[in-house]
Parts: C-alpha cells; structure tokens; sequence
C-alpha cells in the first residue's frame, strides 16, 4: 500500500508544474504558470515578451528547473492528461473543475477578507452558497450561467502584495513552476487553509484528491503549453512574463 502511495505522490508532484489555478490557485501545478483559466495571458506574453522588467538574479538556476519541468511535462504529464481525457467525457471533467472551484472557497474568502476587498468578499460568498445548493455541491456553476456572478478569486501571495510587499526575486521552482519569493510564502500560507486534509486524515487521499485536480484543469486546457513554447522566441522568458503580467494584474484589479 505504502508504494502505491508513494507512486501516487510522484505523479502528483510531477503533475505540479502543469495545472494553477486553476489559475488562481495557490496549488496550480504547472510547468507553465497558474493561468491555465487564461488564454489571454499567454497571447499578450508571446507578443511582448519583454515589456515588464521582472527581477531575475537566478535565471541560471531558474532555466535549469524549467527545463526539468518541460521533460516531466513531455514525458509524464502529458501522457497521464491525455489517458484521463479519453476515459472522462469533457462534460464531466468541467462538473469536477466546478467541484474543486467551489471547495477553494476558504481560501478565497479568508484572503479577500484581509484585502479589505468587499467585493470579492461578496461574490466569493454568492457563489458559495448558490453552487454549494442549487448548483449540486459546486459541480455545477449556477452563479455563472444563471446569475452571471463570474468567479473572483484571491490568495495570499495577492493579500502581501496588496498590504504593500514587494514580489522579490523570481523564482522557477522544480515541479510547481513560475512563482516569486512572495508568492512562495502565499503559497505555503495558502495550503493551511484548503479544507480538504481536515477532513481526511490521510495524505495518500490528500494527494489523490490534488493530483485529480490538477490533472483535471490540464486536460480542459490541452495545448496551451506547446503553444507558448511555439509561438514565443524564449519560452522560458514568455513564462516568465505571463506569470508576472499576470500575477502584477491581480494587484490592480477593481
């Protein structure tokens, strides 16, 4: 039992650098950035690689793990995607998207709530109670397709920025992929407030649980990676861009 366990931790750790968070989120695995919710991000990234100045004193260090994440994604994650994606029908992965959208409500809401951000407080809150009933535990969007209440999301990397702390030094970590100094100590702070390993007391299910996640937002975003690496002069440098347009964006949204 032990060895499965452990074999399901290395897929899940492998499967890091592909997925966040679900944009957004804290956990988003990904060999690319947390924006897999963004096409957007990507295009703007590939035409301007260079717009915004990103302190980078690691670069060496950092395209070396980013090229370890690319073979693990070639080699690993792509191959595991594309299995899930022939057995799951797209229908119900995106009722799972929706699923592991509404649990990180704790998340969303504790930190909008040290933002001082009312109304994302709010909607966070909306969306909650409405997919949380009517919307089926959260496997169905209701609040979007019904109320047109779009998700907002918020973590803490976003709450120091937004209490005034820098982003320091870029950072390209081994299996979770783009982040910042900031944004490192956001996401350690993030996991005590997911809920679901206070209900299980159990890692072996806690990853299980993670890895189906992340592998689920991969698979409703096929191709996003290869693209960038395609269509950009440096993908390393267009991941690094995406990461902090993005992640700078978050800052000075309404």
């Amino acid at each position: 039992m032990k060895i499965i366990g452990y074999i399901i931790l290395l897929c899940f750790l492998l499967c890091q650098p592909l997925a966040s968070v679900a944009a957004d989120n804290p956990l988003t695995p990904k060999a690319f950035p947390n924006l897999l919710d963004d096409e957007a991000n990507v295009d703007e990234a590939i035409d301007g690689e260079q717009e915004v100045p990103v302190y980078d004193p690691l670069e060496s260090m950092n395209r070396f793990f980013f090229e370890v994440n690319d073979r693990l994604y070639i080699w690993v994650v792509k191959p595991i995607t594309k299995g899930y994606s022939r057995v799951l029908p797209l229908e119900l992965r995106e009722c799972f998207g929706n699923f592991f959208l509404n649990i990180g409500f704790p998340v969303n809401f504790l930190n909008s709530v040290l933002q001082g951000d009312f109304r994302t407080m709010t909607i966070v809150a909306e969306r909650f109670l409405i997919n949380s009933t009517i919307g089926i535990y959260g496997l169905v969007d209701v609040a979007a397709s019904e109320f047109d209440i779009a998700p907002r999301r918020a973590d803490f990397g976003q709450t120091l920025g937004r209490w005034g702390i820098g982003e320091g030094v870029f950072l390209y970590w081994p299996f979770i992929g783009p982040s910042n100094l900031r944004d490192t100590v956001g996401l350690t702070a993030d996991t005590f407030i997911k809920p679901l390993p206070y209900v299980y007391d159990d890692r072996i299910i806690d990853v299980v649980i993670y890895s189906t996640e992340r592998v689920n937002v991969l698979s409703l975003n096929p191709g996003l990676y290869e693209d960038l690496k395609r269509y950009s002069l440096d993908p390393y440098v267009a991941a690094r861009q995406v990461y902090t347009d993005y992640r700078r964006g978050l800052l000075t949204r309404d």
